[in-house]
Formats: structure tokens, sequence, C-alpha cells
């Protein structure tokens, strides 16, 4: 189920990669598998405990809102668990596309909505859990959305929210193309002083902070590097660059990644490296009762 839960599998961008710069071997190691496992070892995607992130348990009587949805990994381990899901983006065919994927779930219940968060189309104290990942550097006005997100909660509900750490955006900056840090995409960059604050500031109790990422951070800084070294035109490139084909060099780093994160004595490497250079933070929170 995983698998079909990736956030990243969507349109692939134009790239101009020579046939004999991607790996054919049998020892290829695909850089959205490899960083499904990391994902999971940082602790998404908890089956057993069903925790979509640890602390976030998602059992078959919530109402999950999952802000922002994307592709819909969150509401799709939800809709998993029975809950009911309510999923929104600005995006309508992102809307209708996970509508159609969560019919063939357990969801209690599924609500797609159109919408930019400004405001959201529904009631005070709609939902027992609340996501809010990798949205918030994308809007015009995030304390706005938060007292939006936090409206929605129901007293005592979880929210677990995400958003790129500053010091992978820094890094790509200057590597990215001008897009990347322009609306529609990451037009703000977070301290994680600066989340935090954003966090408290809406009303909500910090319970849990962590970072996660580090494969993908130096995966991108990599592909930044390598689409500039063989003049790729990088404003051609659409956001989410993670799509076939791959150039070489960053298979090779998904290879070695995925190598280390299974030898048995990694865990303390990857926690170093995930807190040093994380592409993201995580924060789970409670609204008070």
């Amino acid at each position: 189920m995983l698998s079909k839960l990736m956030f990243w599998r969507q349109k692939a961008p134009q790239l101009n990669v020579d046939a004999s710069d991607v790996v054919s071997d049998a020892d290829y190691v695909d850089p959205r598998d490899c960083g499904l496992v990391d994902l999971v070892q940082s602790g998404w995607f908890q089956n057993e405990s069903g925790e979509l992130f640890q602390g976030f348990p998602i059992g078959g009587d919530d109402v999950v809102l999952d802000v922002g949805c994307g592709a819909g990994f969150a509401t799709m381990f939800a809709a998993s668990r029975g809950a009911h899901v309510i999923f929104s983006d600005v995006v309508a065919e992102k809307v209708e596309n996970l509508r159609e994927r969560v019919v063939a779930t357990p969801a209690r219940t599924a609500q797609g909505l159109v919408s930019d968060s400004d405001p959201l189309p529904l009631a005070d104290a709609t939902a027992t859990r609340v996501a809010a990942l990798e949205m918030l550097e994308h809007v015009s006005d995030p304390q706005k959305v938060m007292r939006e997100l936090v409206r929605v909660g129901k007293p005592g509900a979880l929210y677990l929210l995400a958003v790129p750490d500053a010091r992978s955006e820094h890094m790509q900056q200057g590597l990215a193309p001008q897009s990347y840090f322009s609306a529609p995409n990451h037009i703000h960059v977070f301290s994680r002083e600066q989340f935090a604050r954003l966090v408290e500031d809406a009303g909500l109790i910090i319970e849990h902070r962590g970072t996660y990422g580090f494969f993908w951070s130096m995966w991108m800084l990599i592909y930044w590097t390598w689409a500039k070294s063989t003049g790729q035109d990088l404003d051609s490139i659409p956001h989410d660059v993670v799509q076939p084909p791959y150039p070489q060099i960053v298979n090779d780093w998904a290879k070695l990644w995925h190598a280390i994160i299974k030898m048995p004595a990694s865990d303390s490497m990857k926690n170093a490296l995930d807190e040093l250079l994380p592409k993201s933070q995580v924060i789970v929170a409670r609204k008070p009762l």
C-alpha cells in the first residue's frame, strides 16, 4: 500500500537525459522507493500502530482533514484506517483524482474541497485530526491559514504540520531555478524557531518536533548541480522533479543511501544527518480542550 501513497509520482519533467546516463543494472534502486524506506524509518506510515507519523495516530472514529492534499498520501493513509476523510487543494484536478481513489478504500465518508484555505469552507470544530504537509510555504498569509486550521479542529484535535527546513532551502538557493522560490511554489522559508512560533501563536500546544529527509536534501542538491552542469533549461523543469528518467549520479546516490540505511547500525548516523541537513521539519501539536 505504501508505494501507492507516494506523493512524488506526478507529472514527469522534460529533461535531456542521455540513455547512457541512466542506470539499468539489476542493482538499480528507484530514488522514490529509497525515499519511502527512509520516510518509514523516520516515523512515517506506521501501519502497525496506525500512525501517519509518530505521535499522530488515526482510527476509524476520526475525522481527518488533509489541507493542501496534493496527491493525497495523508488522505489515503487515513482512508485505509476507515476514517472520515476531508481533503482540500487549490487544484481541482488533484481533488477529483483523489476523490476517485478514495472510493476504493474503507473510508467511512469522503469529502473533497477545492479551496485555497482562506477561508476553509468548513464549520468550526469539524476535525479530530488535521494535516497540513508542505503547504504553508506556498500560501500568501501563513498566519491566517493557521488560524483557519485551528478554527476547524475540535477541542483536543491533533495537528500534523510540516514545512521545508530552512537549512535545505538556503542551500538550494542559487542552485534551484528561480521559479522554485516564486509563487505558487516556495514563497516562505521558515526557520525552526519561526515555524514553532507560527504554530504556538495560532493557539496550539506543541507535543513533538522533528526533522527528516537528509536523503532528499542531498538528492535535490545533486540534481540541481547536475542540471546546471549539463545545461538543462531550469526554468522549464517542473517544481516536482522526482520523476524518471533520472541522471546516473542521483541513481548512484539513491543506491548508496539505500545500502547505508539497510545496515543495522545506521540509525544514529541517519538521525544525526536528518537533524543536520533535513529536507523538512515537522510538528505534532494539539488544540487545547
